[in-house]
This record gives structure tokens, C-alpha cells and sequence, in this order.
């Protein structure tokens, strides 16, 4: 029996984009192929790629490259969001043998087949991105612990300095059936968390073919998902990925308060505390919504944690509107910032803007937000001291001293170590904060 071909992946950006490629190695699997570290040498590497940043574009070029240090004659294809933005200018990396689209990478095998890579270098397939109408389901569970389940894909919005529509087109979704019978496999595998993922979670419920030139017909909410999920699996935790602020309702809020599943955990992109750069960036509300709803939650559930996003440097974002944006997020209950320097992308109307905030101020203002970031979640984190919270045990290597995991409130508890006790959730009695801003932890019933 010959011995079967090696693929290796290696994943650039969001949370999406590891759901997906551990989606291709399935793929990959169920062929017969040897799935391997990207560390060692294999025949095949695929790399899926990420487009939001600069860094991206210029982090998969390395990658490409470090592949093929590990073995000059693989076969490199090239996958993802930049893949489906820039596919000429990653065929002309030296190395490349393969690029392929948002609708083409699920049929990755079909490409390998037909052609010999070897003597096609540079090949693209990517179609235009208005062409893609189909969902392609994806979930992953690498660590066996917390999965990480697709639910949508796809962006109708128009925010002036994202390529994301570009790069994955309009928004589609899951049936609610689907998923419902995709976390029951993940239970069957000991799951014992489930992330809901997409680009736009908060528009679930967009169907996947259009007719007629319009918009395809809405069949469920959200809300309606997360019904069915609590009601129909037995998964312990559920976790809302990321929702948009103007499609975050008083209903989902109430359903969390009450739920035995899903966790007091929301993250809801602001990306500027200042109603003139919202309106630049073309964003779909105005502070005073995000404040609404950042009470609302801490009114219905004191314990939750709420994590935002923000951009710093956007075009036109003088000093004054900066310090506005500060202090208004400043006076804001948030546990968590993730702080992202503006970076410019071609076709977008941001990039045309004028006004241009210089690179070293837009790094200062970072740095500015990530203080503040580490700020509140050493505040949120010390509201729990000398309390009792049950924590999922996700990670730890079998000689590591300490092992850690999270509370269904995103408190990071580090605890010593015990393999016996990966993914189980334990009771912990949270006791210190320490220099890396994680909770030292002890079981209480040892």
C-alpha cells in the first residue's frame, strides 16, 4: 500500500478562518491524504489566508516562503480572504502553485486532481465574488475542549474601511437544522463549548440562493437559533462569537440572563467612541446605542463580561475627536479592549479619505487603548476574587506546571496542573490576579 500524500495548514486572521481550515483538513482526511504539522516536511502545504491588515498580506508572503524552506518541491495553494481579493498578485509569490477563491476552496480536491501542479505555477481559480450564493458549512474542534461552529458568512454591510464583502460577498447563512444536528456530533465528541462564528453572526437567518435579483428572504433570527440550540442539545456552554451593536436586541439579552447555555459573554464591535468617525466609517448606529446596551446588560446580568473593538487612526480622527472617543469608552463597564491600528486597504472609500492620521500617532493612540484594556479587565477580573466560579479546564501541556481555562464569563483562571481534569468544568475558588493579568485558582473540592 503506498504510503499517502502529507498536507499541512497553516491559518492567518479570525476565528472564522481556522473553523474553515479545520473544515479543508477534513477534507483532506476523508481523501486518504496524511494530515501533519506545518512544521514538518509535507507534499502539500495550504495556506488560508486573512486580508484585514497590511501585516496579513505581508504575513502570508513568509509563510509561503517558510514552507518552502521546510521542503522546496511541496505544492503551496493559497486559500482565504486574500486569496479571493488579490489572486494574481499571490500567484506571482515564487512558490505558489495554487490560489483559490471563497467559492472554489471547499473544492480543493477537485483542483489538485485535474491539474499537475507541479508544471501549473501560478494557477488561479477565483470567481467573482458576487457570484457566491452558497453557505459551506465548517466547525472544528482541534483541542476537543471548545469547538468553533459556523453559523454565517458574508457581510451586506458597507463599512467604508472593510474588504470583507470583497472578500467573502453577501451575507448567507446555516439552516437552524443544520446546526442543531452539527452540535449534536460535537457533543457526541465531548464538547463541552460551543462558539457561534460567522462574519456578521448578529444577521443569521439570510438564505442562500437569491431570486430574481433579490434579496434573499430572511427565514430565521438569530434568537430563533439560540432557541433551538438551548432547547434541543445538551451542550454545556454556548458562546456568541462577536454581534454588531444595531443588531444586538433586548430580546437576545433576556434569553442570555435566563439561559442555561449560553454564557454572560458578549463582544460587540464599537471600533470608535465618536459619532462623527461612526458616521465616516459607515457604521450602522451611534454611541448612544452602545452605551444603551452596554446598561442594559450590566442591568439584567451584573456578572457578564463585555468586550469591544476599536480603531484607532481612522482618517479624519483628529486629537480632540480621539480624547472624546477615550473618555467615552473610558466611562463604559467594558472588561475588555481588542485595539486595531487603521490600516489602509485598496478599494475601499476609506482609503480615499483625506485627513490622513500619521502611523506613529495612530501606534501612540494603540497603546493608549491597550493600557486602558488591561485597566478593566484587572478591574473586572478583581470582582470575582475570594468567590467560587465553575471553570472550563482547556489547556495545559501534561509537564506544564499550570494549566488554565476560563469562567463562562471569560475570567482566564490558572490553576496547577492535573491532566485528569482537561475538559471538565470544575469549581474553582478565584483567589489572585498576577503579572500576566490571569487568576491563580485552586479546586475547592480537593
Amino acid at each position: 500500500m503506498a504510503t499517502p500524500k502529507t498536507v499541512a495548514f497553516h491559518t492567518l486572521g479570525c476565528k472564522l478562518n481556522f473553523t474553515e481550515t479545520s473544515s479543508l483538513s477534513d477534507i483532506f482526511e476523508n481523501a486518504g491524504y496524511q494530515v501533519i504539522n506545518f512544521e514538518d516536511e509535507a507534499n502539500i502545504y495550504v495556506i488560508n489566508t486573512c486580508s484585514v491588515t497590511d501585516f496579513a498580506d505581508k504575513k502570508c508572503r513568509y509563510t509561503v516562503r517558510d514552507a518552502l524552506r521546510k521542503n522546496p518541491d511541496a505544492n503551496v495553494i493559497v486559500v482565504g480572504c486574500y486569496a479571493q481579493l488579490k489572486p494574481q498578485e499571490i500567484a506571482e509569490i515564487p512558490g505558489v502553485d495554487l490560489v483559490l477563491g471563497a467559492a472554489e476552496k471547499f473544492r480543493i480536491l477537485e483542483y489538485i486532481d485535474q491539474i499537475d501542479l507541479a508544471q501549473n505555477k501560478g494557477l488561479v481559480r477565483a470567481g467573482e465574488i458576487k457570484e457566491v450564493s452558497t453557505f459551506s458549512p465548517s466547525l472544528s474542534f482541534g483541542d476537543r475542549t471548545r469547538a468553533f461552529l459556523k453559523i454565517q458568512d458574508g457581510c451586506n454591510y458597507k463599512c467604508s474601511f472593510c474588504t470583507i464583502p470583497l472578500a467573502r460577498g453577501k451575507s448567507r447563512s446555516d439552516t437552524i437544522e443544520n446546526l442543531v444536528d452539527s452540535a449534536l456530533q460535537l457533543e457526541e465528541k465531548g464538547i463541552k463549548e460551543i462558539v457561534l462564528t460567522g462574519v456578521n453572526v448578529g444577521d443569521f437567518g439570510n438564505g442562500t440562493e437569491v431570486i430574481e435579483g433579490l434579496a434573499p428572504k430572511k427565514e430565521a433570527l438569530l434568537i430563533d437559533l439560540l432557541m433551538a440550540l438551548e432547547t434541543q442539545t445538551h451542550i454545556n456552554r454556548y458562546r456568541i462569537g462577536s454581534i454588531e451593536p444595531n443588531l444586538l436586541t433586548d430580546e437576545i439579552i433576556h434569553f442570555i440572563a435566563k439561559s442555561s447555555k449560553f454564557v454572560p459573554h458578549f463582544h460587540v464591535p464599537l471600533q470608535s467612541g465618536n459619532n462623527k468617525q461612526l458616521s465616516q466609517m459607515r457604521r450602522r448606529y451611534k454611541r448612544e446605542l452602545y452605551e444603551a446596551h452596554v446598561i442594559k446588560i450590566k442591568e439584567t446580568i451584573p456578572h457578564a463580561c463585555i468586550g469591544a473593538d476599536v480603531i484607532l487612526g481612522f482618517p479624519g480622527e483628529t486629537d480632540d475627536d480621539f480624547l472624546e472617543s477615550y473618555r467615552f469608552i473610558e466611562s463604559l463597564d467594558l472588561a475588555y479592549l481588542h485595539a486595531f491600528t487603521y490600516s489602509e486597504r485598496l478599494n475601499t472609500p476609506a482609503s480615499e479619505y483625506e485627513d490622513i492620521v500619521p502611523m506613529n500617532t495612530r501606534r501612540k493612540r494603540n497603546e493608549m487603548i491597550r493600557v486602558l484594556s488591561d485597566r478593566n479587565k484587572e478591574a473586572f477580573y478583581k470582582k470575582f476574587l475570594n468567590s467560587t466560579r465553575e471553570v472550563l479546564i482547556e489547556a495545559g501541556d501534561s509537564d506544564a506546571e499550570f494549566m488554565f481555562g476560563f469562567t463562562d464569563n471569560y475570567c482566564r483562571v490558572k490553576m496547577k496542573n492535573d491532566s485528569k481534569f482537561y475538559n471538565t468544568i470544575q469549581p474553582l475558588f478565584l483567589e489572585s490576579i498576577d503579572d500576566q493579568l490571569e487568576i491563580n485558582g485552586f479546586m475547592v473540592n480537593l
